[in-house]
């Protein structure tokens, strides 16, 4: 969802739930997930060791980040690697444009890359006539639907094999309606081929930098990550600036933790490290590497001590395979890049509480999403913490946009419930109050809106310390 179209969360999710195949497709896929993952995490002392490791990594990386963005910077500049630094996403686009335009690149093929989504990178090329072409299969579905991703790791994962065969026989010229994966894939793969073969440059995102070497990891399945980053002269790599590890040695743990949590394998088919451009004698790889590192509201997330406990996250996605709304209401109700509970503490942060401080609304604060974090984001408590800064007092120095729903009305109501639980006097006034009159209590205002989903409460004629003194209960 392209950031300018107006957000109605509630509208989403009445529309999701109304949808029973989305729910269906998405209860199948990440059950799945789910299963693959328990298969490969079945030690839980083992499992337990790694989240403290890869949560301890994480935390070190955060607490000494500008100086291992500074060492980073240094080794990929040495290693030839050409660095851009990108405050914000339109940065980050006017930069890309502009490195695109230098070398008369007009046609452009993406590997899979959800910080490009998040900055929108696609309909700001293509405004400025560029041809962008996703190469990850999910991603190329879901550009043929004109869709944005409903997950992190799995883009087309709301569409079930029927749908995805639909998609193809009507988008790829001279393919035949088939369900058969193996020839869907290959008519993908011959429709790709030639993309690869005359693009002008190709653009992914970066899973791990390591500080120590200036050295881009990529993490895929598929094989496109290094077609993109080694078939045209010109790479481009779009990079958060929270993806960093200190060493080398780091790696192992970390990459073990991903490709479990996100998709239940030990490694995956590929993974790429990327130390430069092709040097003289080489025969294949690209001419020039650009780094584009992405700030976009990062910095001030690290600066709050609890808010910046988001910034460990390594994309894994296991948190929505594990959440119970999620699972039922599918990524694109919440109108976002990152969806699910990570997306709820992290993109009213970079977007602004109003309107997308409503997606926190989305948790049952079940716990299932951080017991399954890889690196120990304590999510709910995040989760919580969006909520109250939703009606907090206004604070720019904390969540952007904090405060929008207080309201003058509300303050008075929750002094009077708080003068009414402290004063035995109006405590008991009350209670009268609402035995006499609580039937008719009207359905109108926000009560309208709790009410819709609810019964309406039962009030008893007697209060529970009415009930124990005619008893004759003693109490001290």
């Amino acid at each position: 969802m392209a950031s300018n179209e107006k957000f109605n969360f509630a509208q989403n999710v009445a529309e999701a739930l109304a949808d029973s195949q989305l729910r269906a497709n998405f209860r199948f896929a990440t059950d799945t997930l789910i299963q693959r993952r328990s298969t490969v995490f079945a030690s839980p002392e083992e499992t337990n060791f790694l989240r403290d490791v890869g949560s301890s990594m994480k935390k070190d990386v955060l607490a000494n980040l500008p100086d291992l963005l500074e060492k980073f910077e240094a080794q990929c500049t040495k290693n030839g690697i050409v660095v851009h630094w990108a405050e914000t996403a339109k940065d980050a686009n006017e930069i890309i444009l502009e490195i695109l335009n230098e070398n008369s690149a007009e046609k452009v093929v993406k590997g899979k890359s959800m910080a490009s989504e998040e900055i929108h990178l696609n309909s700001y090329l293509e405004e400025h006539d560029k041809e962008v072409v996703e190469t990850d299969f999910g991603e190329f579905i879901i550009q043929l639907c004109g869709e944005p991703p409903s997950h992190i790791i799995v883009p087309a994962v709301h569409k079930n094999r029927k749908q995805i065969a639909e998609v193809l026989a009507e988008h790829i010229e001279g393919m035949e309606y088939t369900e058969d994966v193996d020839i869907m894939l290959a008519n993908v793969r011959s429709t790709l081929r030639e993309h690869f073969k005359t693009a002008d440059a190709g653009i992914s995102g970066v899973n791990f930098g390591i500080a120590e070497t200036g050295t881009l990891c990529l993490v895929e399945n598929e094989g496109n990550g290094r077609m993109c980053t080694t078939v045209p002269p010109l790479h481009i790599a779009l990079m958060g600036i929270e993806k960093l590890v200190e060493n080398v040695e780091d790696i192992p743990a970390i990459y073990r933790l991903l490709c479990g949590s996100a998709t239940g394998q030990r490694i995956t088919t590929y993974f790429n490290m990327i130390s430069g451009p092709r040097k003289k004698g080489e025969r294949d790889g690209p001419k020039q590497v650009h780094l584009v590192l992405l700030d976009n509201g990062r910095s001030k997330i690290m600066n709050d001590p609890q808010l910046g406990d988001v910034l460990k996250c390594i994309r894994c996605g296991t948190c929505l395979n594990h959440c119970p709304v999620f699972t039922r209401i599918g990524g694109h109700a919440y109108g976002s890049t990152y969806p699910g509970p990570i997306g709820e503490i992290l993109v009213p942060q970079i977007e602004g509480l109003d309107p997308k401080g409503a997606i926190a609304s989305a948790s049952t604060l079940c716990d299932a999403c951080a017991e399954a974090c890889p690196v120990r984001i304590p999510i709910p408590e995040l989760i919580r913490r969006m909520r109250d800064e939703s009606y907090g007092n206004a604070d720019p120095s904390k969540v952007a946009l904090s405060g929008y729903k207080r309201s003058c009305v509300e303050s008075m109501v929750w002094r009077g419930w708080q003068w009414s639980q402290t004063s035995p006097v109006m405590n008991k006034m009350m209670l009268k109050g609402l035995a006499l009159f609580g039937k008719w209590i009207p359905k109108v205002g926000p009560l309208k809106a709790w009410m819709s989903v609810r019964s309406k409460p039962q009030f008893g004629k007697n209060s529970l310390k009415d009930l124990v003194k005619k008893e004759g209960v003693r109490h001290e």
